[in-house]
């Protein structure tokens, strides 16, 4: 349970201002109203870090982004189709920041790094690979199926992360315990005797 709430605490911060955004949006209020609760809790994630002074993660500053630009596309146009297809602009630019080695490292306890840090790296290019995935799916929903899109905005992008977030952490659990047993088990009968 530690490990869990290790690894899922810094990534729902690191992502507030999204998933605020995103989790208004999907329960139907105004764009303007989820634009502007988004980018307070994007700001005040990314200024939390400023004023324990702590550098901001990289997704930290991509949530920011996000949102804000969002604000200001959605404030100054008015267009619902800029809003509809910027989430798969944003998607890729974070799968693209993904595709650097051992970001994922700071999801873990520092001393797992040893452990399972081989597993993470990998994880980081499976995330990556989501996150294109739905920018793709973002794009076929808004432009070919757009009376949906609030609804898909709302549900799939938080839903696919849940689930690649619940068999990500499995299988770094299942790894950990499964080399922590090959290294315990030639010493388990001397350590029975002692």
């Amino acid at each position: 349970m530690k490990s869990l709430l290790y690894a899922v605490g810094p990534l729902v911060f690191d992502s507030l201002g999204v998933i605020v955004f995103a989790v208004l949006l999907g329960l139907g209020a105004s764009v303007v109203a989820a634009t502007i609760a988004g980018t307070v809790a994007a700001v005040a994630v990314v200024g939390w870090e400023v004023v324990r002074a702590r550098r901001p993660a990289p997704l930290q500053w991509i949530s920011l982004a996000m949102v804000l630009f969002s604000a200001a596309a959605t404030l100054l146009t008015g267009d619902p189709r800029f809003l509809m297809i910027k989430p798969t602009i944003v998607y890729l630019i974070v799968a693209a920041a993904m595709l650097r080695r051992g970001w994922m490292n700071r999801y873990i306890p520092p001393e797992q790094v040893a452990e399972v840090g081989d597993v993470m790296e990998r994880f980081g290019f499976v995330w990556a690979a989501m996150m294109a995935a739905t920018a793709v799916a973002n794009l076929v929903v808004a432009l070919a199926f757009t009376p949906w899109w609030p609804l898909f905005i709302g549900v799939f992008p938080l839903a696919s992360k849940a689930g690649l977030f619940a068999v990500h952490f499995a299988t770094v659990q299942y790894i950990r315990r499964a080399r922590a047993q090959r290294r315990i088990g030639p010493l388990a009968p001397m350590l029975a005797t002692e």
